[in-house]
């Protein structure tokens, strides 16, 4: 009979993720669990050879890239997946963890889970870009610890790492209105982060004790093409527009540019334009654009240390994470009066 992480967490009544930590010869374990553990190990190891102990003596934490419909993670938004990756591993590399990198695409969240039910690991790091509400309850089923990045549940008990889209949406408002913009849109997309990104727009706006007017909400997809073509339609229909529109992100506030130039609407002379996520090719866009910075490699480094934390300290409260962004001032917004 092979032996199995599981096993020996039942036979020691302690967490996978404790005899994780043993196997792996990490710190923050008691001597006396760690010698029973060990104990229980040999015993199992001396009378069926466990296959996977390689697997296990590697200390690997998986980062799970899943794509359910691609409108966000596709080729496009490539360079801020890889940003993420670079902060994972140079935080795993820091405590002698391996990262492992697994993509899935178009695959039911649900056997995604399912598949790691008796794998090996220390724990789950998780892009939750496409994933919903529904998707994430899900990961509750494993006994390893599981983080998420890229977005955030405030009601759900899980760990999450994202970007401070509140705060962020307040300081691109409060730019709009120092440059005397007082008509400011916002165009959205369907994902949880854009929606945040929403709602901080709508509180900058009360705060500011400016009117909300829904005929400046535009909603349009995520992907450049998607986003060029529904703004076309939406100008098409002859739509009033604002003095200035807050881009949920890059590759959305490019596709709108394409769009608004293509009917003569010239950015910022006509209109201004900030985006979200800094993308490489912004400062070389025509305007460059002005656009919020956050940085990726820092929440990977963060989403790692917190697993890293909970591999050591077993710890059951879920943290929520939220990191700062800085906006980057360019060329796309035009200073009024």
């Amino acid at each position: 009979m092979s032996m199995k992480i599981k096993e020996i967490a039942k036979l020691a009544n302690v967490s996978v993720a404790t005899v994780s930590l043993v196997l792996n010869n990490k710190p923050g374990i008691s001597e006396s669990t760690r010698q029973k553990i060990l104990k229980i190990s040999k015993s199992l190891s001396d009378s069926s050879p466990h296959p996977g102990f390689a697997q296990i003596s590697n200390g690997s934490i998986k980062f799970l890239k899943i794509v359910k419909h691609g409108h966000v993670l596709n080729r496009d938004h490539n360079v801020f997946i890889a940003s993420y990756i670079d902060g994972l591993e140079e935080e795993a590399r820091t405590h002698g963890y391996n990262l492992e990198v697994t993509n899935f695409v178009s695959e039911a969240t649900a056997e995604i889970v399912k598949s790691f039910g008796n794998v090996s690991i220390g724990g789950l790091i998780v892009l939750g870009t496409e994933l919903n509400e529904d998707d994430i309850i899900l990961f509750k089923q494993l006994e390893i610890p599981v983080v998420f990045i890229d977005t955030i549940f405030e009601h759900l008990s899980f760990d999450f790492v994202d970007m401070d889209n509140i705060e962020a949406a307040y300081q691109i408002v409060k730019q709009f209105l120092e440059f005397g913009h007082r008509e400011i849109g916002f165009v959205k997309s369907d994902l949880n982060n854009f929606t945040l990104r929403e709602r901080g727009f709508r509180s900058a706006l009360s705060y500011f004790n400016l009117p909300l007017q829904e005929k400046y909400i535009f909603r349009v997809d995520s992907t450049f093409n998607g986003a060029y073509s529904d703004m076309l339609q939406l100008l098409n229909r002859g739509i009033k527009l604002p003095t200035a529109l807050f881009c949920c992100n890059d590759i959305v506030a490019y596709g709108c540019i394409k769009a608004l130039r293509e009917k003569g609407i010239q950015v910022p002379n006509d209109i201004s334009i900030i985006g979200f996520d800094d993308i490489p090719m912004s400062a070389f866009m025509d305007p460059p654009l002005t656009t919020m910075k956050v940085s990726k490699r820092l929440i990977g480094k963060t989403a790692m240390k917190l697993m890293i934390e909970k591999l050591a300290n077993h710890t059951g409260i879920p943290s929520k994470i939220t990191i700062g962004g800085e906006l980057v001032i360019r060329d796309s917004v035009k200073k009024l009066g």
